[in-house]
């Protein structure tokens, strides 16, 4: 065996030295198998972890006694059977020896204080193991109980308990209590069945035989120690040792106290220790008291009555008032933070919490009407401390008492739903401190870091969740919050206006109380009338009406303020970021008081906004300003418009960076997070409010154009110059790719400011003078893709700046899409493609047949690609997926043509080559089950198909455009459509329980009736002569379905195929 100990301290030492890489993994793999078979090795491992040498030195380094212990917890752990007589013996004479050595005799490991606790843990699982079995160790606890007392004490000053026993004593406690009872470790384990019934049985031993001897030994132990820590003349080393035994000892009884009887743990005497210790100088007594006392208040008790006398006999009102007092006034005497005092305060605000959560339960679960009387009356007394810590200037402390008052505001708008009475004088005197407090917390810190990100996101997340409490009160009582809001946000505007001394915090409150007061102000109306109190109008003269001789309302006052007050001047940018976040929010109260837009518009510009030295604030007023000029812009003069546009110039340079090329795996990583970039991004809304601005000159078409060129001009000679660049250097320089996509987007942008083209187009429409400027602005951008068509953002950008050029021009440049479908589809990714197909259909959808032209020299080629690619066999969920996406794209692209009348294009010299594939790869679909959502697009282009070609050739359209029919078509119906649909039903993979299935089902009952429906007696006389005959349907059979299907509605014979469907599927 000698040898074998030596084979596992030579592998631990190679597996911890990595300077042995040859034998290293080679050694792992041993002392992993080792641990594996603890049932066998535990022998190998006891002696590794207890046996000394001569000297009585522990004859083994600590890292080779350290695994030992996780061999022998490998052993304990998951035993739920007895261990045998032998090994139970030696395991507890090794055991028992090494804690006599060790911990009566010796220094508790003190070289080596990582083997304590995780011996601690191994006893425990021993423990585990043999408490349960009468003639192994029931006597685990008393047994322990011998060892702490000395034999002998030589004067009084001297423990009365060995100090080292006390300490594994509590730590084997806090191990038992980890292990059996709680929920947190046993919800972060696997169920085992055995396991939970062992832990039970465990705990209902401890109760029965040890817990009133373990309880009295901890309190006892406690309490010396408490005495010690107050012995006049006692050294520091006495003090600290004391102080660690309190500790532990404190934290071992709220281990406890929730699963054993609470008449052991909640007596005269624990009380008054509890209290005292929660006052006592050490912080981490405090701390382990604090959540000693929240286990205590938060034990389950069966009767109400009982729960109520526990909460009285502590008596915590009156104990955390007191506290909560003494530390807010020597908070307010420190000079500097200390984390340690303030997450004392943390402490007491939970213990507060989770009194106030026990009695609304109380209040909420018991039937006695004393029981609630007298639970209401300590909430009532609770509530002035609960609002003190969530005053607190530490949001840590603020929050601790959310839970609380989220219960309480529940039950109060409770009683508010229930009862129509005003609520009485204590609840409204709440609510009315209650939001003085949040008023307050809902201020920056004077002091705070801005900069700092994670500390933004943190007040930002705290004023939110005061916002909801704010709601809640607004709900009991709505009048009390609007003219707290009111109040406090005109009275800091004021003093602003007036030239009194307003801090930055102050000043920012103010502002954003204007800001949320649309959001509490639940009357007024909307739009504007939720400014102005004007009367009803009619929609006709809303528009030219004049509300400046009516009267504003609250919001509309608090707002008039605001602008007037010039409070966007304060020297501090938060503040006028506010500002322009409030008036951008409410854009109808610049409606009903014009005379308030210039001076928003002058903040917004100058350096308060978009002209500021801070990058992050001018990318957010960028987008401001966007939204209030789109909202404000048929206010805006022409005048005005050019002098604004003019002030943009500076601002919309465009500029690119590359970033550090250590940050990137290659080139092309580097390049997309060049492009990625959001200064730019926010430049973007600029570029659209140029676009705006220029629209606004409609009247003066020559005015508008020079304006324009203006801007476009300078973009495009850049965009030649980088695409030059380009052709020049290639990938070796980064910078004029970047530029290239960054021009085309911002000439997007512009067009995007522009409005839509109509559709449909009024007869007195007048188009704007952009076409030549854009149509020029697409020619470049498609030489620049057709040079560039390799880069995925060069594609996405000329695809979006083409869709927003389109979008004002209408058919205009319409003839480019051709040219622009090639270059983009040599390079296309799935996604790309799916984009591509999406936007002709919103293209069809709004031109329809002014895309004729476009479409019919388009679809051949479109086709042939998506085909070409949907035959490409699917290799993983990637593939898939975007297979799946292409082909419910071109379905949707399919049914938007049919469904705009622009069905000719199928039929056209150009591409009815390919009329009769299209149609059997609709054919296709329709019979393909594996893919219901395709398979319904495809059931519903066929239904099209049907309506618009298989009309009679009598009911032909005169118009070359709209043909009702197609010679012919009527066979390619009966022969191809009606068998393939109909048998789609009986095919074996067909499910009747499968909701997407039956959805099919409904669609061929539709095709059915529009067959029926389209072609009239011929349909009736095919089907009744021909097709049901040849399904095998008996006579009497077929007359009654084609009758139905003459006869009734699609609902009804929905139902009618589906029970027929239904009905021959169980006979089969």
């Amino acid at each position: 065996m000698e040898q074998e100990l030596e084979q596992v301290v030579q592998a631990i030492n190679i597996a911890s030295d990595p300077a042995q890489a040859a034998l290293h993994q080679q050694a792992l793999n041993f002392i992993s198998t080792i641990q594996e078979n603890a049932e066998n090795t535990w022998r190998l491992a006891l002696p590794l972890f207890v046996d000394t040498s001569a000297d009585g030195v522990r004859k083994y380094p600590p890292q080779v006694r350290f695994f030992a212990l996780r061999v022998l917890d490998e052993f304990f752990d998951n035993r739920f059977e007895p261990l045998d007589a032998e090994c139970f013996r030696t395991i507890q004479q090794s055991l028992v020896a090494y804690i006599q050595s060790e911990y009566v005799y010796g220094q508790a490991e003190a070289n080596s204080p990582f083997l304590r606790n995780k011996f601690s843990h191994t006893l425990t699982l021993f423990f585990l193991c043999t408490y349960m079995t009468p003639d192994q160790w029931p006597t685990f606890f008393s047994d322990l109980f011998s060892l702490i007392r000395p034999s002998q004490s030589s004067s009084s000053s001297e423990p009365a308990f060995n100090r080292h026993i006390v300490l594994l004593f509590f730590r084997i406690v806090l191990e038992v209590s980890g292990e059996v009872a709680d929920q947190m470790l046993k919800s972060a384990r696997t169920f085992n069945q055995a396991r939970q019934t062992r832990d039970a049985r465990v705990r209902d031993a401890v109760r029965e035989r040890d817990a009133a001897a373990i309880n009295e030994a901890v309190l006892t132990i406690v309490s010396d120690g408490t005495q010690r820590m107050k012995r006049v003349g006692a050294s520091p080393r006495e003090i600290e040792e004391a102080v660690e035994v309190v500790d532990l000892g404190i934290r071992t009884f709220g281990s406890y106290v929730g699963w054993i009887d609470i008449n052991l743990t909640v007596t005269p005497t624990t009380v008054p220790l509890l209290f005292n210790l929660l006052a006592d100088p050490s912080l981490p007594i405090r701390l382990a008291t604090c959540v000693a006392l929240m286990r205590i208040v938060a034990k389950g008790l069966k009767e109400p009555e009982d729960k109520l006398q526990l909460l009285k006999v502590l008596s915590l009102g009156h104990v955390l008032d007191a506290l909560e007092t003494k530390t807010r006034t020597q908070q307010s005497e420190r000079t500097e933070e200390d984390e340690g005092e303030e997450s004392y305060r943390e402490a007491l605000g939970k213990l507060l919490n989770v009194f106030g959560l026990e009695l609304t339960k109380l209040i909420e679960d018991s039937t006695n009407p004393d029981v609630t009387s007298e639970t209401s009356l300590l909430l009532e007394q609770i509530l002035p401390v609960m609002l003190r810590f969530m005053a607190d200037e530490y949001d840590d402390t603020c929050n601790t008492v959310f839970p609380l008052l989220q219960v309480i505001l529940t039950g109060y708008k409770r009683i508010r739903k229930t009862s129509s009475a005003p609520i009485d004088d204590n609840k409204r005197s709440f609510l009315t401190s209650l939001l003085q407090v949040i008023l307050i917390k809902l201020k920056w810190d004077e002091e705070a870091d801005l900069e700092d990100d994670e500390d933004t996101a943190a007040f930002e997340g705290t004023r939110k969740e005061l916002r909801v409490f704010m709601d809640g009160i607004l709900v009991v009582d709505q009048d009390l919050v609007t003219e707290a809001v009111r109040s406090l946000a005109l009275s800091t505007i004021s003093a602003f206006q007036t030239g009194v001394a307003v801090k930055w915090n102050d000043a920012e409150l103010g502002v954003y109380l204007v800001y949320i007061f649309g959001e509490i102000n639940k009357v007024g109306g909307k739009g504007k009338p939720m400014f102005c109190q004007v009367p009803p109008l009619d929609r006709d003269k809303n528009k030219t009406f004049d509300y400046s001789q009516y009267p504003l309302t609250p919001h509309g006052e608090m707002l008039f303020a605001l602008v007037q007050s010039n409070i966007s001047t304060f020297p501090h940018r938060n503040v006028a970021l506010q500002f322009f976040e409030t008036t951008a929010r409410y854009p109808d109260f610049f409606k009903v008081r014009r005379e308030c837009i210039m001076p928003t518009l002058e903040a917004m510009i100058d350096t308060r906004g978009m002209h500021n030295s801070d990058a992050s604030h001018r990318s957010r007023v960028n987008y401001l300003f966007n939204r209030f000029v789109k909202e404000v812009r048929s206010d805006i003069s022409e005048e005005v418009a050019v002098s604004i546009a003019s002030s943009l110039r500076d601002l919309v340079t465009i500029e690119a960076q590359l970033p550090d090329a250590d940050d990137s795996d290659s080139s092309a990583d580097l390049l997309s997070e060049a492009i990625k970039n959001s200064t730019f991004d926010a430049q973007l809304y600029l570029y659209e409010t140029v676009g705006m601005l220029c629209s606004l000159l409609s009247k003066t078409p020559q005015q508008l154009t020079s304006l324009l060129l203006s801007f476009v001009k300078p973009l495009m000679s850049e965009l030649s110059d980088n695409l030059q660049a380009y052709r020049t250097k290639g990938m070796l320089d980064l910078i004029p790719i970047v530029k290239v996509h960054h021009v085309i987007m911002a000439l997007g942008n512009i067009a995007k400011g522009f409005p839509e083209y109509p559709s449909p187009v009024p007869a007195d429409y007048v188009p704007l003078p952009v076409n030549d400027v854009l149509g020029e602005v697409a020619q470049a951008i498609l030489v620049c893709l057709e040079a560039m068509n390799i880069f995925k953002d060069i594609r996405d950008a000329s695809r979006f700046a083409f869709a927003r050029i389109l979008a004002t021009t209408g058919p205009n440049v319409t003839h480019f899409i051709p040219q622009l479908m090639a270059n983009l589809l040599t390079q296309f990714e799935s996604s790309e493609l799916v984009e591509f197909l999406n936007f002709i259909g919103l293209l069809i959808h709004k031109l329809q047949s002014d895309l004729f032209t476009v479409l019919d020299e388009l679809i051949a080629p479109l086709s042939a690609h998506i085909n070409g690619i949907l035959a490409q066999p699917i290799s993983g969920t990637d593939d898939q997926r975007a297979h799946l996406e292409t082909k419910k794209a071109y379905l949707a692209l399919l049914s938007t043509i049919v469904a705009s009348k622009l069905q000719l294009i199928f039929m056209s010299e150009r591409n009815r080559g390919g009329f009769d594939s299209l149609m059997e790869s609709m054919l296709t679909m329709a019979g393909d089950l594996s893919d219901p959502t395709c398979q319904k697009a495809a059931l519903g282009f066929l239904n099209r198909s049907i309506t618009t070609w298989g009309q009679p050739a009598s009911s032909v359209g005169n118009g070359d455009t709209e043909p009702k029919g197609i010679p012919g078509f009527e066979q390619y119906i009966y022969e191809r459509i009606v068998p393939n649909v109909f048998r789609v039903p009986s095919l074996a993979e067909f499910n009747l329980k499968d909701a997407a299935h039956v959805q099919i089902l409904h669609e061929i009952a539709n095709l059915l009736q529009i067959v029926f429906k389209t072609r009239g007696t011929e349909a009736n006389d095919y089907f009744v002569g021909v097709f049901l005959p040849s399904q095998g349907w008996p006579p009497d059979a077929a007359l009654d379905f084609t009758g139905k299907l003459r006869d009734l509605e699609t609902k009804a014979f929905r139902k009618y195929f589906t029970e027929i469907v239904r009905s021959s599927r169980a006979d089969s």
